[in-house]
């Protein structure tokens, strides 16, 4: 397992930072290098959503998929908002696996 780690992006809703926390623990100890979000907007700032600033916060993570072997999808409750499910798109359409946190 040394030297050899997948790198895997972490996405889903800003609104569950917890679980993102929790996942992006889990998945590190089971020898993986995960990216996370930079930035929780919804929970830190409710007018952080001006459109260019979303618009960067969407591609600079499109970019982390790029960098990734595969996504991991937090879709907690089974929720998949818009951002997500055009990262999930792009995660497809760029050959990532795409794994679930609930099927």
């Amino acid at each position: 397992m040394i030297g050899k780690y997948k790198i895997i992006t972490l996405c889903g809703s800003t609104k569950f930072e917890d679980e993102f926390v929790k996942q992006q623990k889990r998945l590190t100890l089971e020898g993986n290098i995960v990216i996370s979000l930079g930035f929780f907007g919804q929970l830190e700032d409710k007018n952080f959503l001006k459109e260019n600033i979303k618009e960067m916060l969407d591609d600079m993570h499109k970019r982390k998929i790029d960098m990734a072997d595969e996504i991991f999808v937090i879709n907690k409750n089974k929720y998949i908002g818009a951002s997500t499910k055009s990262e999930i798109e792009y995660a497809l359409k760029t050959n990532k696996k795409v794994n679930y946190l609930e099927n």
